[in-house]
């Protein structure tokens, strides 16, 4: 089974448990999938298998940006964008 296929499983049990339409059989029964796959974080497990590569170095870039002007972004975290976007023109 594919990472992806897993993660998309792990997905439907997640919804399950938080579907207030469903019995408590088949929440419990959702508990037990997720655990025996291992896991109950498929984005942040997602995220990791992909990596940067599907992100748009443009897109960041203008995030970056939009961060370096945001009023409620702290003078810290203006700082760090902005280092971050020069390290991206190295």
């Amino acid at each position: 089974m594919s990472t992806e296929d897993r993660l998309n499983q792990m997905r439907g049990y997640k919804a399950t448990l938080n579907n207030p339409n469903v019995s408590e059989e088949a929440k419990q029964n959702a508990q037990a999938m997720l655990n025996e796959i291992g896991g109950d974080h498929p984005r942040e497990e997602l995220f990791q298998a992909r990596g940067d590569q599907n992100k748009d170095p443009m897109r960041v870039s203008a995030g970056l940006k939009a961060a370096q002007h945001n009023p409620g972004v702290t003078e810290r975290g203006k700082q760090e964008a902005a280092e971050k976007m020069e390290g991206m023109e190295d």
